[in-house]
């Protein structure tokens, strides 16, 4: 579904990459759109994990920066081929409800990640007590999809790389010390 997007992967091509019969598959999805909840869950998890051991750890400015930076190599290591996250809700949002919570749940637990770093700043009193860490994060997210999808569509990640410095500045604003 990565590769060919939803509508243009059959459930007889899925049984047929996974090795599994139409029984199996039936078995744990009642239908489509139930192994398209699925695969978001799946794709959720893998995308927080390749940004491992940054994004648990986003607790100083210089620990931004390294997360930005493995960002850009993450896109340079898949060629450029954007967001599973960001490809589906694109394909999904308009189309499916549940597909669309599902997406947004992990969009937020994205940001939650990123919002606890930038609360720890906060709670050390390195961000300054007007900053709101939620929108912070939510910025930082924002370039990170933005980025992404110029950068898919540019086959260059420079797109990406001047969103996320544009979005890391904008968090060093708000910091209490230079």
């Amino acid at each position: 579904m990565y590769q060919h997007g939803v509508d243009r992967t059959s459930l007889d091509e899925v049984m047929a990459a996974s090795g599994v019969s139409k029984s199996q598959l039936y078995h744990y999805f009642a239908d489509k759109d139930a192994l398209v909840l699925a695969v978001i869950i799946l794709q959720a998890e893998r995308v927080l994990d390749a940004q491992q051991p940054h994004l648990d750890v986003l607790d100083s400015l210089p620990a931004i920066r390294a997360w930005r930076d493995a960002i850009v190599r993450l896109n340079i290591v898949v060629h450029g081929r954007g967001c599973p996250l960001g490809s589906l809700a694109s394909e999904l949002a308009n189309d499916s409800e549940p597909a669309r919570k599902r997406l947004a749940a992990s969009f937020a637990a994205w940001r939650d990640r990123i919002e606890g770093g930038l609360n720890k700043m906060r709670e050390r009193g390195e961000l300054a007590a007007s900053a709101d860490p939620c929108e912070l994060a939510i910025a930082l997210l924002t370039a990170v999809q933005g980025g992404l999808l110029l950068a898919k569509t540019t086959h260059s990640s420079r797109p990406l790389e001047i969103a996320l410095d544009m979005a890391v500045e904008h968090v060093a604003k708000h910091l209490t010390t230079p």
